[in-house]
Parts: C-alpha cells; structure tokens; sequence
C-alpha cells in the first residue's frame, strides 16, 4: 500500500510539474502573442489543461464543464469571431475608451491581490480533503457550496453575465430609420457614383494560381488591384507572382519567335518512321 501511495504521488508530482509549466506558458502566450488568434489558441490549451488538473483530483463535473463550455464552446466562438473579423496586432493600439489601458491595469492589480489573499487564507486552513468534499457525490457537493456558502457570489456572478450579455445585444443591435432601398435602387446608386457595377474579378485569374491571397493579372501581366480583399493587402498577406507569370510570358514569346524565324507560315511537320515489314516478309 505504501508503494502504491508513494508511486500515485510521484505520478501527481510528474503531472503538476508538466502539465504546470504548459498552462503558465500557454498563459504568457495569451497575453505576449502578435496575433490575436495566437492568443485566442494558447488561452485555449491552458483551459484544457486546467481541465486535466480538475479531472485528476476529482471534480469532474468542473473538469467537463472546463472542456465542454469553456474551451469547446466559448473558445472557439472567440475564435470563429477573430478569424471572420480579421482582428490584428495594430488594432490593439488603438483605444476606443480614454485611459482603459490604466483602468485596465488597475483592475488587473486588485484581482490579483484578491486571487493571493484568497490562496493564502486557503493555505492556513486544515483541509477536508477530497474524501469528504464530495461523500455524497461531486455534483451534489458543489451545488451545496454554491447555494450556500458562496450564494452570493454565485448570483452576483450571474448578475455581471446576464448585464453583459444584455450589454452586448444594445451594443450590436442597430435600429432602422429609413426605408431599406430596393436592388434596382442600389444598382442605380451604384451607377451614377461611378462604383463597380460587374462583380469584381476572381483572384488568380490567367495567375495560374486559384488561392484568394493571389492577385489576378491584367493581359498584360501586371496585378489587379480588384482581384484581392483589401483586408488581406492591409495585412501584408498578398502573394505577388506576377513576376514568375511574365517570365513565362517572355519565354513562350521568345519560342514563337524562334518557331517564326525558323521556317513558314505552318508549324513544322511531325517527324515520320518507315512501317517495319511484316514477319513473313521479313522471314523471305
């Protein structure tokens, strides 16, 4: 028994130590990273392995709710959010709100003096350990914790969410004063403003390329500026080939000028081979 004790606690120690050191970087990421869905994907690696710790020491309700909710669910909506917006690196240099980067810090620095004296109140008290918190069943255990204990700050804490989702929907939702113009309406603006009337050009056209970061290119080999979202040129994601297309173009020229200098008005014939006799033939 004492060997099984001592190898589950080396077990655990290898575990924390591992799985530690990858939720504290994954953690820095979120935060030091360029790229917004960089951050959005280390946050997203260190709710998982938040997950593992609660599954490893028997919450597991908290643990499948970690995946489920958090990391499968919210995560990934942020994610979506991200990659449709085309948020950048430059767009968090720009404040919105006067003086919410110090409001920010501020913020930042009271949590975490709550979140130390919380741990330290924590580490003086005796602990029940995970035999007793959940005698009647993980589940059951925690719901009598939240309605209470902590009922308090569990209804507080849903309070802050329902006000931030209600928040959400004033801020994202746009109330219509004016009559919404026909299609024939919209062509005509269109028209007189002197916009594209034809839908633009697709990318890679007469590039030899089908990919939406590739210019399409004129007859005359130059880029089209039409063929590419301008999201992708403010990133600095547009691939030019247009080099390698009017080198080939300047070849193909070169060999129809050779073909031309060579010989006549018609391409030269293809070389002919005199039929093998037949075997009886060939036998007399």
């Amino acid at each position: 028994m004492n060997s099984l004790a001592a190898a589950a606690s080396t077990g655990e120690a290898v575990q924390f130590w591992i799985l530690g050191t990858v939720a504290v970087v994954g953690a820095l990421s979120t935060i030091l990273m360029k790229r917004a869905i960089h951050s959005a994907l280390s946050l997203a690696g260190t709710m998982i392995v938040l997950a593992v710790f609660y599954l490893a020491n028997g919450a597991y309700f908290l643990g499948v709710v970690q995946i489920v909710v958090y990391t499968g669910a919210i995560m990934m909506l942020f994610l979506f959010v991200v990659m449709l917006v085309g948020v950048t690196a430059a767009d968090s240099l720009k404040e919105t709100l006067k003086g919410q980067r110090w409001l920010a810090a501020v913020l930042g620095i009271g949590f975490g003096i709550l979140l130390i004296a919380g741990i330290g109140n924590a580490s003086l008290k005796e602990f029940n350990g995970l035999g007793d918190a959940n005698a009647g069943g993980n589940i059951q255990g925690l719901a009598a914790l939240i309605f209470t204990k902590y009922v308090f700050a569990f209804e507080v804490t849903g309070a802050l969410l329902i006000t931030a989702a209600v928040g959400a929907m004033v801020l994202t939702h746009r109330e219509r004063t004016e009559r919404t113009s026909s299609q024939r309406e919209q062509s005509l603006t269109r028209v007189r403003e002197g916009k594209q009337v034809t839908p633009l050009p697709a990318p890679g056209v007469y590039a030899r390329h089908n990919a939406v970061d590739i210019p399409g290119l004129l007859p005359d080999g130059t880029p089209s500026e039409l063929t590419v979202n301008p999201t992708l040129r403010e990133r600095g994601q547009i691939r030019d080939v247009s080099r390698e297309s009017l080198a080939e173009l300047k070849a193909l020229e070169q060999r129809s000028q050779e073909w031309l200098g060579r010989g006549g008005s018609e391409p030269p014939a293809a070389p002919t081979t005199t039929p093998a006799a037949p075997k009886e033939e060939a036998g007399k």
